[in-house]
């Protein structure tokens, strides 16, 4: 099962084409450490900035129709303090890709190099929180800027770098390719949809900070088709994310143009064992399909 799973994407390699996305279970070395025993491929850990930030205030998370709202705030202890965290991971024998978001392109290199230095297999930049202000999606709406952090990244560290995209823009495409111009490993498709809720009984946002991103099951059409136009339009790696419950699900993201998919709500509904069903089930699929590799679907949907 191993060879017929196992992908490399910018030079990394993963026993299977699952990943865990950034935001769930990924602020300490214990939980990751499950991730990894529960068959995951991968770890993005929690996205880590320059100085320490406390987040929103409850309720941070609700439950919606078709997946999950959430504002957190991008809590984090900051880059310095988290490298231990890195350290302690350096026997996991998978990759570990740490998240990191800034407020400036310089910003974006210093918490990158800090990383690296730890020992993180690779960096990937979150230009899409859509619910914090002057980062996240304020930067990655703007291919300008996009192409500018990349840049001063891919300058400063040697390490693979994937770019989580937002999909609160008129044109995904087109920021994939600021990406690739500036050097980008791989792109991140995509990140949390800019939404909210409302409690009709107070007539009030029911999220501390009133805007937050959905993400889960709900989301999974408009992620897919963002993989499907990003991989018309550059020739970099494409990580799907977005609404992966089940085998089918990660299936349709390879046939897309996905060459891995990440994984963050399904955990929170299904458990760590998603994991291993999703991958099971892939196998399975490739069997039945007769093909040797896990490549060998990866943008099929546009050739068919």
């Amino acid at each position: 099962m191993a060879n017929l799973l196992a992908v490399e994407i910018a030079g990394l390699k993963l026993s299977n084409p699952t990943m865990l996305a950034a935001g769930i279970l990924g602020m300490s070395s214990s939980t990751m450490r499950l991730v990894a025993e529960s068959g995951a491929g991968a770890i993005v850990t929690k996205s880590l900035g320059l100085k320490s930030r406390r987040g929103y205030s409850n309720p941070t998370v609700v439950q919606v129709e078709g997946g999950l709202l959430n504002a957190m705030g991008l809590p984090n202890p900051g880059i310095k303090y988290f490298t231990q965290e890195i350290r302690n991971m350096h026997d996991i024998g998978i990759p570990l890709i740490v998240s990191i978001y800034a407020f400036t392109p310089n910003e974006f290199a210093a918490v990158a190099k800090e990383a690296a230095k730890a020992g993180a297999d690779g960096l990937e930049l979150n230009v899409s929180c859509p619910h914090a202000e002057k980062t996240g999606a304020e930067i990655g709406q703007n291919p300008r800027l996009v192409e500018e952090a990349t840049a001063e990244v891919k300058g400063r560290v040697e390490k693979p770098v994937f770019v989580k995209l937002t999909p609160n823009v008129a044109n995904i495409a087109e920021v994939a390719k600021a990406a690739e111009r500036a050097g980008a490993d791989a792109v991140t498709a995509i990140n949390t949809i800019k939404a909210m809720a409302i409690n009709v009984e107070t007539a009030r946002p029911i999220l501390g900070n009133m805007v937050g991103g959905l993400s889960g099951a709900a989301i999974r059409p408009i992620a897919l088709r963002c993989v499907y136009e990003i991989y018309k339009a550059v020739k970099i790696p494409i990580v799907g994310c977005g609404g992966v419950n089940t085998w089918k699900d990660a299936v349709e993201f390879l046939e897309a143009g996905a060459s891995a998919v990440q994984i963050g709500t399904a955990i929170a509904i299904n458990g760590l064992n998603v994991f291993r069903k999703i991958t099971e089930g892939i196998s399975i699929f490739l069997e039945r399909k007769r093909l040797g590799s896990v490549k060998e679907i990866v943008g099929s949907s546009h050739r068919s």
